[in-house]
This record gives structure tokens, C-alpha cells and sequence, in this order.
């Protein structure tokens, strides 16, 4: 059961159908968090591909032209586009696509309700911490998870050089669900 209506040019429809696929993978990725943009793991690239394998017939129907794939791309770049503009320019689309940034040590102090809700595990953040060059999260004065899945740390040691490299947290096949 197709939610569009029949449309008489095939390729308005896959223009159409891959719009949709796209908000779609918006709103599936807002659920699921930001954790899941970060860094891949093994899980997280069979994941992406079997998501494109599974929605390509969505958006290209029976059409498998190569026209049609490339009106099905071109139609994802323009929205994509056109998204993120409307984003820049809407605080309140900003809002419901992404997330705020979340503090995670400040003036060494672990959160850990934050990062239970985050599923960040405090492994993960001793990694990212160490990564920029400071050896306690103690010495750390303050820690954020961003909005694109990084953490970025501030020391509060004026002798550590801070490194520009951002740990990216991923997801193990044990926490998906979170």
C-alpha cells in the first residue's frame, strides 16, 4: 500500500517517494539520536547499508532506470540543500532536528546522569579525554557532547597543548537501543 496517489510522470513520483525517504531518515535519525552520526563502528556501516538497499525501491519504485536514479539523487541533493538552508534560517526546525550540546565534566565533575541518558559510557569519555592530551577527566575543565556526536574537552592545565582532534563516540552492538 503506497501512501502517494498514482502519479501519470514516473519521474515526479520518484522525485516525490525519495522527498519523503529523506524526511523520513530525518525524523528516524532525530529519534535515534545523535550518537548514531558520530564515528562508525562495524554494526553502524551494515546498518547505513542495508537502510539505502531497503529504502531504494521506496524511492525508485519499479523505475530502475538510470534516469531515474539519477533524478532520485538529485532530488535528495536539492533537499538536502533546501533543508539545510530552512535549518539556518528557523530556530525553531533547528530545534526539532538537532539537539543542544550536553555538558559532560565541568571543573572535573562527571555527569553521569547525562551520560547514562546519552549512552556514553564512562570508558568512552576516559578515551575521549586522554585523546586530547589530558591524562584525568579531574584536569578537565569542562567536556561537551556537540551536536554532531563529538566531545570536545577544555583542560583546565595551562601546560597541555589542547588538541584540535575530537573523539567521536559510536555505539556498540550491546546499546543500540538507546
Amino acid at each position: 500500500m503506497d501512501f502517494f496517489p498514482v502519479i501519470e510522470n514516473p519521474y515526479f513520483d520518484v522525485m516525490l517517494r525519495s522527498v519523503a525517504v529523506y524526511f523520513f531518515m530525518i525524523i528516524a535519525l532525530r529519534i535515534f539520536g545523535k550518537k548514531e552520526l558520530s564515528q562508525l563502528n562495524t554494526a553502524d556501516i551494515i546498518l547505513i547499508l542495508l537502510i539505502s538497499n531497503s529504502v531504494q525501491n521506496a524511492m525508485v519504485g519499479s523505475n530502475t532506470s538510470l534516469t531515474s536514479g539519477i533524478i532520485a539523487a538529485s532530488a535528495l541533493f536539492v533537499i538536502n540543500l533546501i533543508f539545510k538552508r530552512v535549518m539556518l534560517k528557523s530556530n525553531f526546525i533547528k530545534s526539532l532536528v538537532q539537539d543542544k550540546p550536553e555538558i559532560l565534566i565541568h571543573d572535573g565533575i562527571i555527569d553521569f546522569k547525562t551520560l547514562a541518558r546519552l549512552g556514553i559510557s564512562s570508558e568512552e569519555l576516559e578515551e575521549a579525554v586522554r585523546e586530547h592530551g589530558v591524562d584525568h577527566y579531574r584536569d578537565v575543565r569542562l567536556a561537551m557532547f556537540e551536536i554532531d556526536g563529538n566531545i570536545s574537552v577544555i583542560s583546565g592545565n595551562d601546560n597541555l597543548k589542547q588538541s584540535h582532534h575530537k573523539r567521536k563516540v559510536h555505539k556498540t552492538l550491546g546499546n543500540l537501543n538507546n
